[in-house]
């Protein structure tokens, strides 16, 4: 190459193609500025109609935060694109990388898989008192993407992750307004069964607890080597369910004490000979 020609590609070459890179550029940075006011403008739409759809709000947060990422990502590539990189590469390079990160995550993905499906599904909500598959339980106060919240009743909190859950049977005790109280109680087989069955549903009829609209009954449940065992069954709100409980199982034996009816205790009769 002649100097000349060195010359004429520093003064018209050269200049040429800083002026066409600074374009390109410019035109890349107009696009971003666009893409992000149209993202923005897609999102506030969608999350507009899914309030007025009544979504749940766990769903409108994961769905709002799906298509974020979705629509960056495609705004990404677009950019890449217009600034001469090739689009293939980038796909390549980004699906070893998601294999990658898929094989080390999978049970966080199991997770989120499982949250999804909760939010969908609803098996429970916010507020509902859930017994898990191995005998966890509590109250739920959030539902995340990965793992479920659970606070127990003396304010301990339980994180399950949300693959066990979506995968393992669930207890829902609060999903019903009402639920059946059952006691049980041993009377002698010297006391009147049929008296101690009388004061004992007249005093479920009294309770402040007990549902008047349902059954309430008193019944012989088994002949039990120590005495007669009395199943109570009587119906109360959900929400009343423990202190229903606690209140008509002091009651039963206070009603039992003040009508002279027995409760036996076990008894071993021991004979010695001389």
């Amino acid at each position: 190459m002649t100097k000349e020609e060195i010359d004429a590609f520093f003064t018209t070459g050269l200049s040429g193609s800083i002026f066409n890179l600074a374009l390109r550029v410019l035109v890349t940075i107009l696009i971003f500025w666009i893409g992000v006011k149209l993202i923005k403008v897609v999102l506030r739409l969608v999350e507009k109609s899914m309030v007025k759809a009544k979504a749940d709000r766990g769903v409108i947060t994961f769905v709002m935060s799906f298509l974020k990422v979705a629509l960056y990502v495609i705004l990404a590539f677009m950019l890449a694109s217009r600034l001469g990189v090739d689009a293939a590469s980038i796909v390549a390079l980004l699906g070893s990388a998601g294999v990658a990160i898929g094989l080390a995550i999978q049970g966080s993905l199991s997770n989120f898989a499982g949250g999804v499906l909760i939010l969908l599904l609803k098996p429970f909500k916010i507020g509902d008192y859930i017994v898990d598959s191995t005998g966890k339980e509590g109250f739920v106060s959030e539902i995340q993407i990965f793992y479920t919240k659970l606070q127990t009743v003396d304010n301990r909190v339980i994180v399950l992750p949300n693959g066990n859950l979506a995968n393992n049977s669930i207890t829902n005790v609060t999903a019903e307004k009402t639920r059946r109280v059952d006691i049980s109680v041993q009377i002698s087989y010297r006391s009147d069964i049929k008296k101690a069955k009388e004061v004992l549903t007249e005093m479920l009829e009294e309770s402040e607890f007990t549902l008047k609209d349902q059954i309430r009954r008193v019944v012989v449940d088994s002949l039990d080597d120590s005495g007669v065992k009395l199943a109570l069954h009587s119906w109360v709100k959900s929400s009343d369910y423990w202190p229903a409980k606690w209140a008509l199982t002091e009651k039963t034996k206070l009603t039992l004490d003040e009508n002279g009816i027995e409760i036996p205790f076990p008894q071993v009769d021991v004979h010695m000979r001389d």
